[in-house]
């Protein structure tokens, strides 16, 4: 191998060949191929760098005492796996809500003391920022910035900032000038594409040490894996074409299955909830609700409407829209006005008529069944409670229905910034006359609620992964009560057969995690879970051809339980 080239320095004298290396370590920034050489020459000397056990520990030992943080086994072992045997560079691709975000933190702590970390940059979606830097200073006594000019970028070491913010022209041009000791990458599976711009720029940037995090390695296929670990460790798996040729029976069915394992065991760690620690339970209840004879009507009338529509201009029709009416009639009629006030313009003189008159019969609906349900939960309990819906519509028929009933709430969307996400989050946490949080989707992915444990799903995502994630907020680490999620559907609705078919027939909601990514992943094919919902609404002429193609559907489900788990990627790390 090539020789590494090492400093003279008046004065330094180096005992040894280990004394040459940490000099080096110790002193001087290192290059993606200095570390490569690095790596292999310790590998020759047998050489540990030292990491038997985490100096950040007993460090921080007092500091934990104080703001009441414990962590766990599983998180303080990936932490030493990853300094001791990985090097630095590796995915934690823990399941949901089992602290990978304390695992990353224990890392960066652990490098900081020994000196080996002195400028990072930690590369998070917009909304998180704030979260990541005051658990970082809050748990490990690392002051941060969120970057927002490019002065942020040149001026500090110890950086926050979204992708979007850093891949600025301006920015990046900063970031390049000096190289980084650590990059820690958030929500990594959006970096599954190696044609995007993300990517491209996250692979451009120097960097010594490189942690991704996600919930989700594996999504659609075996080459976003593939694209991963290469952006970590090219070269782990060999060019894509060997890849191919020599692991991949399937977009999600590998082959040499065992070999495999053992190179992903070297760059990725999973752990899972029935291995890693014992939450405390959840329950689970489906409230399948009877609908006025008004909103029965608006249901069977934009079923009707999307059938025909689907059906008429099949291949051209706006798929997109029609799924999100008729996702958007399953959660209230409040949420379904909008999407027909917007089709009524432009569209064919026959097809206007009917959409003015499903707009017509929405705008005469005053109540929702589910809301009256809502009420009764919220008399139970005098707990803060996280209701879920899909849709702006919706969440502002709840609050004011709540606001009548003389209780107090809060929004929380997509349309809100990071900090006052965070600010909305210490309020609802902290304000006795303030019981809910209404949140739309943008709170299902990344923030935590574990001071509340009670959930209600006003309508429900047709993707069981997506139901899972919003669940993921209160049943996580940190969580001491049990956990009560009302799932709520109205009947008649495709909505209440997918519960019907999940639930009672499959257990959907009690299974492990990786079992539910599993089902929904090759139940969905290439179309995707929900794509394939509502191909099988859509085509079906009447209530019985429904039930009968969620019922084959569900034997493609139970076909894909029924699979060896052995050739799971999930199952390996």
């Amino acid at each position: 191998m090539p020789e590494l080239s090492l400093p003279e320095k008046a004065g330094v004298v180096y005992e040894d060949d280990l004394g040459k290396l940490l000099y080096v370590m110790r002193r001087k920034p290192w290059d993606t191929w200095e570390s490569f050489l690095l790596s292999w020459r310790a590998a020759e000397l047998s050489l540990d760098p030292g990491f038997d056990r985490l100096i950040c520990e007993p460090h921080l030992q007092e500091h934990w005492k104080r703001v009441g943080m414990i962590p766990y086994q599983h998180q303080l072992a990936t932490a030493l796996r990853v300094l001791k045997h990985m090097g630095g560079r590796a995915i934690l691709a823990d399941e949901v809500g089992l602290g990978k975000t304390i695992e990353a933190g224990l890392i960066l702590k652990e490098y900081i003391l020994r000196g080996l970390v002195r400028r990072f940059l930690i590369l998070v979606p917009a909304s998180l920022c704030l979260q990541w830097a005051s658990e970082l200073q809050e748990k490990f006594l690392i002051p941060t910035i969120i970057a927002k000019h490019a002065a942020d970028f040149s001026h500090c070491d110890s950086v926050i900032a979204s992708i979007d913010m850093a891949k600025r022209a301006d920015n990046y041009a900063e970031i390049i000038k000096r190289p980084l000791d650590l990059i820690v990458v958030d929500e990594a599976h959006k970096l599954k594409n190696t044609s995007t711009l993300n990517w491209k720029f996250v692979n451009s940037l120097p960097k010594r040490f490189f942690l991704l995090i996600t919930a989700t390695p594996l999504q659609n296929n075996l080459k976003e894996l593939f694209n991963l670990i290469t952006l970590l460790r090219p070269g782990q798996l060999g060019s894509y074409r060997s890849f191919k040729r020599h692991f991949v029976a399937g977009k999600h069915r590998p082959k040499n299955a065992t070999e495999l394992k053992q190179l992903l065991a070297e760059v990725m760690i999973r752990n899972k909830h029935s291995s890693a620690i014992a939450l405390p339970a959840r329950h689970v209840q489906s409230i399948i609700l009877t609908p006025g004879a008004e909103e029965r009507d608006l249901y069977a009338g934009v079923t009707d409407f999307v059938r025909e529509e689907y059906h008429r201009a099949k291949g051209t029709a706006n798929v997109l829209t029609l799924l999100t009416l008729q996702r958007e009639v399953c959660s209230s009629s409040f949420a379904a006005a909008v999407t027909l006030y917007k089709m009524c313009a432009g569209t064919h003189l026959e097809y206007h008529r009917k959409l003015v008159e499903l707009l017509d019969r929405a705008q005469q609906i005053k109540e929702n069944a589910k809301m009256d349900q809502v009420l009764t939960i919220l008399q139970t309990t005098g707990d803060k409670v996280l209701i879920f819906t899909e849709f702006l519509a919706t969440q502002a028929y709840i609050r004011h229905r709540l606001a009548q009933a003389g209780i107090g709430s809060l929004p929380f969307d997509g349309h809100m910034s990071g900090s006052k996400k965070d600010w909305t989050k210490c309020l609802f946490r902290d304000l006795q006359n303030c019981q809910v949080l209404v949140s739309t989707e943008s709170g299902g992915e990344g923030l935590n609620f574990q001071f509340s444990h009670i959930m209600i799903n006003y309508d429900l995502p047709w993707n069981p992964m997506r139901l899972e994630q919003r669940i993921g907020r209160i049943h996580r680490l940190g969580q001491t009560r049990e956990v009560m999620i009302y799932n709520l559907s109205t009947a008649g609705t495709i909505e209440a057969y997918l519960v019907s078919l999940l639930e009672e027939k499959f257990e959907m909601f009690r299974m492990v995690l990786g079992d539910v990514e599993r089902a929904v992943a090759k139940a969905g094919g290439d179309r995707g879970f929900e794509a394939e919902i509502f191909r099988i609404l859509a085509e079906a002429k009447n209530d019985g051809q429904l039930q009968q193609g969620l019922v084959d559907f569900g034997e493609t489900i139970r076909a894909a339980l029924a699979e060896p788990t052995v050739e799971e990627v999930d199952r390996w790390v």
